[in-house]
C-alpha cells in the first residue's frame, strides 16, 4: 500500500472519499431510472424523462443567472422550453417525425419574446442586451440541443402501441453510455494520475491525462455495447463507425463539460443544482449530452443515407 502523498491532509482524503461515495450513489440511482425507462420501451417514459430533465436544467441555468444579478426573463424561458419539449416529444411519440415548423417557430418566439420583455426596462448600455443574448443562448443550448436525444430514440419508429423501437432505445443507450463513460474516464484517470492541467483558467481539475483516459473509456463503452448488442446496433456495420463516433463523442463530451464549467465560472456558481448529490443538478447531467446528442444524431442519419 502506497504511503500518503506529501501535503495531503487526512480531512482532504476523507472529503475526496465522501465525494466519490456520493457520486457513486447518485450514479447508481440515475442508471436505475434510466434502466427502468429503457426496459419499459414506452415512448411516453422516454419523452417524459427527457422533458423533465430539460426543463429542470433550464430552471437551474436561469436560477444561476438570477443569482449572479442578471435580470433575465426566467418565467418566459422556462415556459418556452417546456412548450418546445412537450411538442417535440409528443410529435415524436405519435408520428416519429418532428414538425417542420417547430424549430423555426421556437427560435422566432425566443428572439422576439426576449426583446419584447426587455422593452419594459430602461436602456443601461450593454447590460440591456445581456438578458436577450443569454435567453436566446439558453434556448439553443438546452431545449434545442437536448431535443436531439428524443430524436435519436424516437426518430426511427414508434409502434402503434406507443413502444419505441429496440434500435432507437439501444442507440440512445449507446450515446448516453459513451458520453458518460467519457466523463467517468476523465474523472477517474485525472484523479489517479492527472498531473498536466488542461485548461486551468476554466476548470482547474481537468488534466490531459484525464482527457486521454476519457478517450479510452469512450472506446470501451462504444465497442463493448456494440459487441453486447449486435442486433439493435447493426446500423453501425463494422467497428469502424463505432470507433470514429466514440472518439468524436468523447471530444465533444469534454467540450460540453468545459462549456458548463465556463458558464458556472462566469456566473460565480459552483453547482447548477443539488438534486444529484456528488454530481449536481440536471444541467450537470446534461452538459456533455448537449454537445454529443446532435452530432450523434447527424452522424447516424448520414450512416443511414450512405448505407447500400
Amino acid at each position: 500500500m502506497s504511503p500518503p502523498m506529501e501535503g495531503m491532509s487526512k480531512p482532504a482524503a476523507v472529503s475526496a472519499k465522501s465525494v466519490f461515495l456520493r457520486r457513486s450513489g447518485s450514479t447508481l440511482v440515475l442508471w436505475s431510472v434510466v434502466a427502468a425507462v429503457f426496459f419499459s420501451h414506452r415512448a411516453w417514459a422516454f419523452g417524459g424523462l427527457l422533458t423533465v430533465l430539460t426543463v429542470l436544467a433550464t430552471i437551474e441555468l436561469f436560477c444561476m443567472m438570477r443569482q449572479a444579478g442578471m435580470m433575465v426573463p426566467a418565467g418566459f424561458a422556462v415556459a418556452l422550453a417546456t412548450a418546445y419539449s412537450l411538442i417535440l416529444n409528443t410529435a415524436l411519440i405519435r408520428q416519429g417525425v418532428v414538425p417542420s415548423w417547430l424549430d423555426p417557430a421556437f427560435f422566432t418566439i425566443a428572439v422576439i419574446g426576449a426583446f419584447a420583455l426587455q422593452l419594459r426596462r430602461p436602456v443601461e448600455g450593454i447590460a440591456t442586451l445581456q438578458p436577450v443574448a443569454c435567453t436566446v443562448m439558453a434556448m439553443v443550448y438546452l431545449p434545442f440541443l437536448c431535443g436531439f436525444l428524443s430524436r435519436i430514440v424516437m426518430g426511427s419508429d414508434t409502434d402503434v402501441g406507443g413502444l419505441v423501437s429496440r434500435e432507437g432505445a439501444c442507440l440512445l443507450l449507446w450515446v448516453v453510455a459513451v458520453t458518460k463513460f467519457t466523463d467517468m474516464g476523465a474523472y477517474l484517470t485525472g484523479s489517479w494520475i492527472g498531473r498536466h492541467k488542461m485548461i486551468p483558467h476554466i476548470s482547474p481539475a481537468k488534466t490531459w491525462e484525464g482527457f486521454f483516459g476519457a478517450l479510452a473509456f469512450a472506446l470501451l463503452a462504444g465497442c463493448g455495447l456494440r459487441a453486447l448488442l449486435p442486433g439493435p446496433l447493426a446500423c453501425f456495420g463494422g467497428y469502424g463507425h463505432v470507433v470514429v463516433l466514440s472518439l468524436l463523442l468523447a471530444v465533444l463530451a469534454v467540450l460540453g463539460d468545459l462549456a458548463e464549467s465556463l458558464i458556472k465560472r462566469a456566473l460565480g456558481a459552483k453547482d447548477s443544482g443539488r438534486i444529484l448529490p456528488g454530481i449536481g443538478g440536471s444541467l450537470d447531467l446534461l452538459d456533455s449530452l448537449c454537445f454529443t446528442a446532435p452530432v450523434a444524431c447527424f452522424y447516424l442519419q448520414w450512416m443511414r443515407n450512405i448505407a447500400p
